[in-house]
């Protein structure tokens, strides 16, 4: 199976240099527009799809990206393997402004967006122990230390809903009562619904300040942000560049399984089963529900 590697940028990241065959291309999903047309093309030989998760321009806020129509029209697209980079707050003091963190766990404090592709006539239920794809983990890892990058190989991600920062109770709760690493707006549903949508799903987190817990460091500053994120733009395009020779254009099963996520996930009898939800679905779970 053809592997195409689907990149999700966050704030800061656009695009994607050194892509062949580049080319804008808008994807219609039943979930709505996703947040801008996608890239497409081959980098080192692989097939590539990216998508600005805020839209070119930052033009969604994160409870407003439609993040079920984003992980539809990659899925539409062919895409296997989805490697999402975003930018986060640290809880701790060695995850220092311009490191990057590889995520495998996630507290998901989000309550304003649409979690999941099932509900009301086709009901499924997936596991996310393990929330993020390890064998794809691995090779952000790797392409991160060989890009120069200080990486964290692990950490837990606080989703939050936002648009707001977190206040100064909230930073040391999340920090010191729940353990998180780091803090942000977009991972979730993000990786929830990559899992629905047996998409292979790993997590780059570019730290780009201390939330405001630090007391040596003053509360989150938006100017700071910003001038942090130019710096790790460029290191995350590098990281982006080292993942075709390590995942190659030829596509094995998951040995995590996330490929197959949907096995025994749907719970809902066939006969009762609602059509146009189905409909819906083609994409996302066309494989079990044909």
């Amino acid at each position: 199976m053809e592997r195409r590697i689907g990149i999700i940028g966050g704030s800061g990241l656009y695009d994607i240099p050194g892509l062949a065959e580049a080319r804008w291309q808008a994807v219609k999903t039943p979930w709505g527009a996703p947040s801008d047309e996608i890239l497409t093309g081959r980098l080192n030989g692989v097939a590539m799809a990216f998508l600005p998760r805020h839209g070119r321009g930052h033009v969604h806020s994160p409870t407003d990206v439609p993040y079920r129509a984003n992980i539809d029209a990659l899925k539409r697209l062919g895409v296997t393997d989805v490697v999402s980079v975003s930018a986060c707050g640290s809880f701790r003091e060695d995850m220092a402004p311009g490191d990057f963190v590889i995520v495998d766990q996630f507290i998901d404090r989000t309550f304003a967006r649409e979690k999941s592709f099932f509900g009301a006539g086709c009901v499924a239920h997936v596991s996310l122990a393990h929330p993020t794809c390890a064998r794809l983990g691995a090779a952000c890892l790797s392409a991160a230390i060989e890009a120069g990058i200080t990486v964290h190989d692990g950490g837990t991600y606080l989703a939050m809903e936002g648009p707001q920062f977190s206040t100064l109770a909230e930073s040391r709760m999340y920090r010191d009562q729940w353990g998180a690493h780091v803090i942000g707006m977009t991972n979730m549903p993000e990786a929830k619904l990559a899992r629905e949508a047996e998409l292979c799903y790993a997590s780059v987190a570019m730290v780009t300040d201390y939330d405001c817990w630090h007391p040596g460091h003053d509360a989150v500053d938006v100017a700071q942000v910003i001038a942090t994120l130019t710096g790790n733009a460029g290191r995350a395009r590098a990281l982006v560049a080292g993942l075709p020779e390590r995942l190659g254009a030829t596509r094995a099963p998951c040995p995590q399984g996330c490929d197959h996520a949907l096995d025994h996930a749907i719970m809902t009898a066939p006969a009762r089963r609602d059509p146009a939800l189905l409909a819906r679905l083609d994409a996302v779970a066309g494989r079990v529900l044909r």
